[in-house]
């Protein structure tokens, strides 16, 4: 039961690093004027990914801020989120499932 929820985490934290993702995509794109900003179908999942990312973001912009007009608080984010998906829930995971070594 303990590794399907480590297993849900782990899916959640991907969804969460394929949104963050499609957000800094979509920033670029506006940034360099590709898309239009009138292209409603751009606008709709721009504003769906910022609705999403911006709570989890605020915290580290106040910490982190913008070097040379380029945020770099998603990409601090995706290593944060990598971590935790990949390195901290396997070390739970054994800790509390009691397999293996720790070393």
């Amino acid at each position: 039961m303990i590794h399907i929820l480590f297993e849900l985490i782990r899916a959640v934290l991907g969804l969460v690093q394929v949104v963050l993702i499609v957000y800094v995509v979509i920033s670029w794109l506006y940034a360099f004027d590709v898309v239009s900003r009138r292209n409603q179908v751009v606008a709709s999942i721009w504003e769906f990914t910022s609705r999403l990312s911006n709570p989890i973001l605020r915290p580290l912009r106040r910490v982190i801020p913008p070097i040379a007009g380029v945020d770099l608080s998603v990409l601090v984010l995706l290593l944060i989120l990598y971590l935790v998906q990949t390195e901290v829930t396997w070390w739970l995971e054994r800790l509390l499932l009691g397999q293996g070594g720790f070393f």
